[in-house]
């Protein structure tokens, strides 16, 4: 009898759980297992693959020339992975659930809970800033809802804090990149900028507050009630590396040095946090750069800014934020008016809205994905209903004043 032969067009003979395998096979495989990477990739970061499709289709109006590297905000790339980084640190010597348990026994109820994860948001943003009070209070929101079994509560905390985030630091200069660029830019004077923004902080502070009155007053009970010593050491030295953070921000110790010192420090107590660092969501900041920078430079684009923004300042900055984000938008529309009565309260509400309408809200989304991926389209739906509630509201109240 003769033994049977194969035929193939490329590649080795082989045999593979009793079938014959050659060169096309290996291929196919290979590109089915990339395949699947892709879309387990695109499903896990659907914000970053977006962001990054956006910014191939500016790339072809704007060529890459010279330019494209002052898009880049290397400070806040630092922040940004500094803070990630600590507090991943502190995360290891449990702080975060020291911290959870305290506010746990004493605010009784998940209805305190949520208001003072919330608050403590809303006024950190204007001492922290946004972005940096973000990375700093929802992890603790985080070990407060799952040390308590309430884990069903997430997406609308995470929510709150991203708009206590976006609004907290509104009646302050300094409290909000945006602000800080529009008080120089227009050279405002500080009673006036305070003026401009109070009915729509306070507006905002009372919002806040009736929403997370909503919350039920269900009493908290600690799961798992483990008795976590304090690393008074650690926590001392991590406290330390945090304020290095703040201060690059404030430009009071150079972002190089301190990205540098706070690499190596914790490149030798805890290399961990380094590896834990959210590496796509700096990626999405560096996509959304080139992204924003472009849109600047598109004649079309501002030439249309140029056309409708004297007709309605206010309503054309907040849907100026949904599109290119609030920083940018305070960047390119105080070009076109000089009506900064309306455009500062415009880029500080249109800080809500869509994800991209602040860098912040990216870091909640990111944040919220990390635990709970599979509630992904439920946080986006109950995320546009709450900010687009907060910025009609908000857009109203200001209407009626102006």
């Amino acid at each position: 009898m003769k033994d049977k032969t194969y035929i193939t067009t490329e590649g080795p003979l082989g045999y593979e759980n009793g079938f014959p395998t050659n060169g096309t096979v290996e291929k196919s495989g290979y590109a089915e297992k990339v395949g699947r990477m892709m879309k387990d990739f695109i499903k896990k970061q659907p914000v970053l693959v977006i962001a990054f499709l956006a910014m191939v289709i500016t790339c072809i109006f704007v060529p890459v020339d010279r330019e494209y590297i002052g898009y880049f905000n290397m400070r806040t790339l630092a922040t940004l992975y500094c803070t990630l980084a600590v507090v991943s640190a502190f995360s290891h010597i449990h702080v975060f659930e020291i911290l959870s348990k305290n506010i746990v026994l004493k605010l009784h109820n998940l209805r305190n809970a949520t208001l003072g994860l919330v608050f403590i948001t809303f006024f950190g943003s204007m001492l922290l800033a946004n972005d940096m009070a973000l990375l700093t209070f929802l992890p603790l929101g985080y070990y407060v809802l799952s040390s308590t079994d309430n884990k069903q509560a997430m997406a609308f905390t995470f929510i709150m804090q991203n708009i206590a985030a976006n609004l907290g630091g509104m009646v302050t200069p300094f409290g909000n990149p945006q602000n800080l660029y529009l008080y120089s830019y227009y050279g405002i004077e500080t009673v006036e900028f305070v003026k401009i923004m109070l009915p729509s902080f306070l507006a905002a502070t009372v919002l806040i507050v009736v929403c997370c009155l909503f919350v039920k007053t269900t009493p908290l009970t600690l799961k798992n009630n483990e008795n976590y010593v304090l690393d008074k050491k650690r926590t001392l030295i991590y406290s330390v590396l945090f304020v290095a953070s703040i201060l690059i921000v404030f430009r009071i110790v150079p972002y190089v040095l301190g990205t540098v010192m706070i690499t190596i420090a914790l490149l030798f107590l805890d290399k961990d946090s380094i590896k834990e660092v959210n590496y796509p969501l700096l990626a999405t900041f560096c996509v959304f750069f080139v992204f924003s920078g472009n849109m600047a430079r598109i004649p079309a684009v501002s030439a249309f800014f140029e056309y409708l923004l004297p007709k309605n300042t206010l309503l054309f900055g907040i849907l100026s934020c949904q599109v290119i984000s609030n920083v940018p938008s305070a960047v390119l529309l105080s070009h076109f008016t000089g009506q900064y009565a309306s455009l500062l309260p415009a880029v500080n509400i249109g800080g809500c809205g869509t994800l991209i309408a602040s860098l912040a809200s990216l870091i909640t989304f990111s944040e919220f994905k990390k635990h709970q991926p599979e509630k992904v389209k439920e946080y986006v739906v109950k995320f546009s209903v709450i900010n687009f509630s907060f910025v009609i509201v908000l857009y109203v109240l200001e209407m009626l004043i102006g």
